[in-house]
């Protein structure tokens, strides 16, 4: 009799363990390939190539910032700037298979991947108020440039600020696009670019961003192309005694996320990160602003010869670039999305 009552005991706990073992399973979620309780976690690994004293950095910053608290800490950012994972271009290639999550790149290093993108680097089709140029970025015909890298395993998260690209040469001033014949100019790995420069009378190479000092500095290439900040905090102006403020376009960032990872996330942390880019987008295009003037005023006491292009001067640029806008973006579901680009600057540009 004591022994069947030990069997019945034993066979009784067996039960209520396994409905315990199954309840917490069930209590279980999965995010982002992890097992995970009442309090799902997830970490973010952000990268990209730009200094800790960026405003491009502030933004990252701000994101951890916002995602993290409006998480209750479910949600956490490792930031990884100074390209610490690779070069721009690796960056992308290791968002696009899953080592990395989510990175931010300028528009012409996403172009190799996703053609559509290389509209934001056609030279003078944009705003040349930045205020303007980020109201069509942040439309619905700035959404669907965005969405475009969906088809190379990326998800467009949102437009980040660089600032207009400025051209800086040694011994040339630049009024006119003859002044540019015969030069050869430094720019990142981008046909777009490539091209522009060829229309406008000059060369133009590929240089890492590493180099680009080294390159002026030993004279392999007459200038290059970049932002204020940019040419500020790399002291490209101490090898280069003309900066030429010429509004051509700029430099766009584009935060952009592993598609499939994206995807794997629950509704919740994905409202987490919509959120939070649109917060830290603000913030980065809100310290430029504060920045750019003092960056431009430490240039311009340093160097030999500063110019800012007159309107007259950009419209004479503008009328010679134009013809290039749809002969390189010039399929028709690109001619699509650079009419309603076009549209909707002049909505804009006319309010």
């Amino acid at each position: 009799m004591n022994y069947f009552k030990v069997i019945c005991t034993i066979f009784l706990s067996v039960i209520i363990l396994s409905a315990c073992s199954g309840e917490e399973v069930s209590n279980q979620d999965e995010v982002s390939g992890k097992q995970i309780g009442n309090d799902p976690e997830v970490t973010i690994t952000f990268s990209h190539n730009q200094s800790v004293a960026s405003t491009e950095h502030i933004g990252a910053e701000k994101f951890k910032e916002v995602i993290e608290e409006e998480s209750d800490g479910k949600v956490e950012v490792d930031i990884y700037p100074s390209s610490q994972l690779g070069a721009l271009r690796e960056q992308v290639e290791s968002t696009q298979i899953g080592e990395i999550d989510i990175t931010m790149q300028p528009a012409a290093v996403i172009t190799p991947f996703e053609d559509d993108v290389k509209i934001i680097d056609l030279p003078y089709l944009w705003p040349t108020d930045a205020e303007a140029m980020y109201q069509v970025l942040d439309s619905d015909a700035g959404t669907n440039i965005l969405n475009t890298v969906e088809d190379s395993g990326l998800k467009g998260l949102g437009f980040w600020p660089g600032g207009y690209k400025v051209m800086t040469t040694k011994n040339s001033s630049i009024q006119d696009p003859e002044d540019l014949q015969g030069l050869t100019m430094r720019i990142m790995e981008s046909p777009v670019l490539v091209d522009q420069f060829k229309h406008w009378g000059g060369n133009a190479i590929p240089v890492a961003y590493s180099e680009v000092y080294n390159a002026l500095q030993l004279g392999i290439v007459d200038g290059q192309e970049n932002p204020i900040q940019t040419v500020y905090m790399n002291n490209y102006y101490e090898v280069q005694n003309n900066i030429i403020e010429s509004y051509h376009g700029a430099m766009t960032y584009m935060l952009v996320a592993n598609q499939e990872w994206y995807e794997s996330l629950n509704p919740e942390i994905q409202e987490y990160i919509v959120s939070a880019e649109k917060q830290a987008r603000e913030a980065s295009r809100e310290a430029l602003d504060e920045k750019e003037d003092e960056y431009r005023q430490e240039i311009k006491n340093t160097v030999e010869n500063y110019y800012q292009f007159t309107e007259e001067d950009i419209e004479k640029f503008r009328d010679i670039s134009e013809p290039l806008w749809e002969e390189i973006y010039n399929t028709p579901e690109q001619k699509e999305i650079l009419h309603e680009v076009q549209k909707e600057i002049d909505s804009v540009e006319n309010q």
